[in-house]
């Protein structure tokens, strides 16, 4: 098959021991980030077969009905950025692993990064420090401190057991059913979402993006956080209402925040608020981005390629396109 690979910023996959798995087919890997719909038709117009790296491109209806050879798209976890109708409509099927039972512990880790470098001004200090200077200021222990985790998935739990090591009372938020698992699980759950925001000194933010979890915290809520307190994101920018963690940390709650994820990636907008603010840490979405993570994501997605090419296709998120080529065999 001819294989396409969009956003590998850094030339990884090539470097994976899963990348042996794709041998004896035509392989095409695009380092740069393109969002536009012509580029995007003339680069791939002679695919068969899409590997994406996460939600970094959208593949959107425009782009596919210009893509006649495109059999498969294969990738993991949720799938908001794929018009899924348009695909099956097409007769394109995409495969995308849900990894049941296997949380990304880089995003994790990479989340309790950003908690302690933002509690301690890691960054700002470094900055100091290389401007020939040296203590910034005083920063924040967490230890005996209250962790709100905001959506009790696979990567809240990792993080809330990362909370209990550090000497945190951990605290859970989600719908009903999820917080009777934290309370399974030995966590203690807030009486209330207002409750929640109010209590807690540091927020981890852990939820899909869906139409139910769009913008589900809002201004009212970071305004009931202390002034003290720390919100981070790692997971996804539309969980926040638009232009309310901006307008709440210039009124002072939450007095800091730490943000991996943008409402349009990559950013490049030197003037972004959120880049421009001191009490603020800002990343480029590196939640996911190690190399034992990358490798974990493409054994499961060169293993659909494989799986297709088999005539088995697995982890099929549209099978309605198997059941009409059943149909016309």
């Amino acid at each position: 098959m001819k294989i396409s690979i969009l956003d590998d910023y850094f030339d990884t996959v090539r470097t994976l021991p899963s990348f042996a798995k794709l041998a004896g087919h035509e392989v095409t890997v695009w380092n740069d980030h393109v969002q536009d719909t012509d580029a995007l038709a003339e680069r791939l117009k002679d695919t068969e077969a899409l590997v994406l790296i996460r939600e970094r491109t959208k593949i959107r209806t425009p782009l596919l009905e210009r893509l006649p050879k495109l059999r498969l798209i294969s990738q993991r976890s949720v799938y908001p950025h794929i018009d899924i109708d348009t695909c099956t409509r097409l007769g394109v099927v995409v495969a995308s692993s849900q990894h049941p039972g296997t949380p990304s512990y880089a995003t994790a880790e990479f989340t309790w990064g950003l908690v302690l470098a933002a509690m301690r001004q890691i960054p700002q200090q470094m900055a100091s420090l290389k401007a020939g200077n040296w203590q910034l200021g005083v920063g924040h222990s967490v230890h005996g401190k209250i962790l709100g985790v905001y959506g009790y998935g696979r990567i809240g739990a990792v993080v809330a057991g990362y909370g209990k090591a550090f000497g945190m009372k951990v605290l859970v938020w989600a719908r009903e059913a999820t917080r009777a698992r934290a309370r399974r699980d030995g966590w203690d759950t807030a009486p209330s979402k207002e409750a929640f925001f109010e209590t807690c000194d540091v927020i981890s933010l852990h939820m899909r993006l869906v139409e139910a979890t769009r913008h589900i915290v809002t201004a009212a809520d970071l305004a009931g956080m202390k002034p003290s307190a720390l919100l981070v994101n790692t997971s996804r920018a539309p969980l926040i209402e638009p232009g309310a963690l901006v307008a709440a940390l210039k009124a002072g709650r939450p007095g800091m925040a730490a943000v991996d994820v943008y409402e349009e990636e990559p950013l490049r907008d030197t003037t972004h608020p959120l880049l421009n603010m001191p009490n603020v840490v800002c990343t480029p979405h590196l939640g996911y981005v190690t190399h034992e993570e990358y490798e974990t994501q493409f054994i499961e997605i060169f293993d659909q390629i494989v799986a297709y090419c088999a005539g088995a296709p697995i982890n099929v998120v549209n099978p309605q396109v198997l059941e009409s080529a059943n149909r016309r065999r």
